[in-house]
């Protein structure tokens, strides 16, 4: 296994970072070094811009003299993480690595286990021929990067950690402001201190710069931190809080997938779902009766914070 190191002081050196929109994850092409096969690329984003995320790789693989592609890696299996898995597999021929906890499901193809049926999340089935395992090595770019265990917004999420540039790709578990939903907490199960663990692994890291799920890289971890502590002390004072959040992050991203639905379309998709319907049993508001009327009510708080728009009983992503 090649072991060269890079010898730039720039954490980005030979590192390329696809910072994309919300509903695609961002990607990280770990560009070869010198004895190794090819790139490797960290997370693919959402099937609806399987497209987009193929010509980026491919334009970022062409300006290195057409580098092969060596293999797929994914933090975690959420759909923006994990949705152009099928569409780069296709292209490139290339393996894929998926956290050791669901590559048996991935085997199978376990919509239940995988959570695209609880979450209602569109995705395109794909194969995986390699597991990825906290505490292991992953050898590329001439970087050794630490597999790190990171649960809470994921159980089988992991990090990727390179001590020797202070490198960390941090997925969903810390962004610059906050980080992912906690899906556990939705479904009933303990979550909350795993966030507060995983902040505290972060923080005994030498982390110079984060490269994030979502957002720009930045190099403030500290502040970040700081941030994400008063976030999580904030939800575990009020679940419910939490629970309404995930709620509505459950309409904004499948508004994202659809761009538009009709309203009675829309509250037909949630009740179906069955995350929502969970989050409905658990923390249904006072005072209403039913999982549509609460379904308008979030919409209507979601319209007037100018997340979505409704025109003509038609609600609309913007």
């Amino acid at each position: 296994m090649p072991r060269s190191r890079v010898s730039s002081t720039d954490p980005l050196a030979g590192l390329t970072v696809f910072e994309r929109g919300w509903l695609s994850s961002n990607n990280l092409l770990v560009h070869a070094a010198p004895g190794e096969a090819g790139a490797v690329l960290v997370d693919t984003g959402h099937v609806n811009h399987a497209a987009q995320t193929l010509a980026l790789v491919r334009r970022a693989l062409g300006a290195r003299a057409d580098e092969p592609l060596a293999r797929i890696v994914n933090t975690h299996l959420h759909s923006d993480h994990c949705g152009g898995n099928a569409a780069l597999q296709q292209a490139f021929a290339t393996p894929l690595a998926v956290p050791a906890g669901q590559a048996d499901a991935v085997q199978r193809w376990d919509d239940d286990a995988l959570s695209y049926r609880a979450t209602g999340q569109r995705i395109a089935p794909f194969a995986a021929q390699q597991r990825l395992v906290a505490g292991e090595l992953l050898v590329a770019g001439g970087r050794e990067w630490q597999l790190l265990a990171a649960p809470g917004h994921d159980p089988h999420s992991l990090m990727l950690f390179d001590a020797a540039h202070g490198v960390l790709v941090s997925a969903d578990a810390l962004w610059e402001h906050g980080f992912g939903v906690v899906f556990p907490e939705l479904e009933g199960e303990p979550g909350f201190d795993d966030v507060a663990a995983v902040l505290d692994t972060i923080a005994r890291l030498p982390v110079r710069l984060v490269i994030p799920g979502h957002g720009a890289p930045f190099a403030d971890v500290a502040g970040a931190l700081e941030r994400a502590r008063a976030r999580l002390a904030g939800l575990q004072a009020d679940p419910a809080r939490h629970a309404k959040h995930g709620a509505k992050v459950l309409i904004k991203y499948h508004l994202m997938e659809e761009r538009s639905m009709a309203l009675g379309d829309l509250s037909a998709w949630a009740v179906a779902t069955p995350l929502f319907g969970a989050v409905w049993q658990r923390f249904a508001p006072r005072g209403v009766a039913a999982p549509t009327a609460w379904i308008e009510q979030l919409v209507a708080e979601m319209v007037n914070s100018g997340a979505l728009a409704l025109r003509d009983e038609v609600v609309m992503d913007i």
